[in-house]
Formats: C-alpha cells, structure tokens, sequence
C-alpha cells in the first residue's frame, strides 16, 4: 500500500506561478506512474499530468507549455510546477500513485486558487 502526502499548491494572482509537490511512502518500488489531477466546482476530475518511472509525461492540452511534471525515483516524488496560471487553473488538485497492479492511490487534495 501507498499513501502520497501532498504539499504546496495556495493562492497566487493571475499569471503567477505555484508548486505542488507529491511525496509517496509505503511500498514505493511498486509505483509506476505517479500523478496530478484536478476538480473544479462542479466538474468531474480530470488529468493534468503524469509521469512514469521511465520519466515519460503525459501533459493535458490546457497546461501544456505551462505545467511541468517532474519526478525523482529516489525520493519517491512528484512535483507539478505550474506557470502562468489562469483563473480556469483554480481547482482541487489531488495526487495519484498508481501500482505495477493497476491500483491507484490518492492524495487528500490540496486547494489552488488563482484570482483575476
């Protein structure tokens, strides 16, 4: 079992940037792709980005060019740096950790506000 541990992530103004970072502990050596997700009020959760123990990314559309995924598979984390944010940025970004078995772990979710 794992259980990723999130930090960052607040307030910033428009065009601003923030950091997110994911940290995983329990069976780490079992992780494949690690993950940043995100729900706004009253839309359903949606992949921003993920990598892979290879470091393979997997960016969405809306945050390409802006967010950054990084990962380091000796301190079993995943920070998401996010750069010219927009107002649209703002949601519940959680953290996904999933298994070589397919099972996915998250993160309780941290709050990212971005104001106009």
């Amino acid at each position: 079992q794992v259980q990723p541990v999130q930090s960052g992530g607040g307030l910033a103004q428009a065009g601003g940037s923030l950091r997110l970072s994911c940290a995983a502990s329990g069976s780490i050596y079992s992780i494949n792709t690690m993950g940043w997700y995100r729900q706004a009020p009253g839309k359903q959760r949606e992949l921003v980005a993920t990598v892979s123990r290879d470091g393979s990314t997997n960016i969405a559309d809306s945050v390409k060019g802006r967010f950054t995924i990084s990962r380091d598979n000796t301190k079993n984390t995943a920070d998401l740096e996010m750069n010219s944010l927009k107002p649209e940025d703002t949601a519940v970004y959680y953290c996904r950790a999933t298994m070589n078995n397919g099972l996915n772990y998250w993160g309780k979710g941290t709050l990212v506000t971005v104001s106009s």
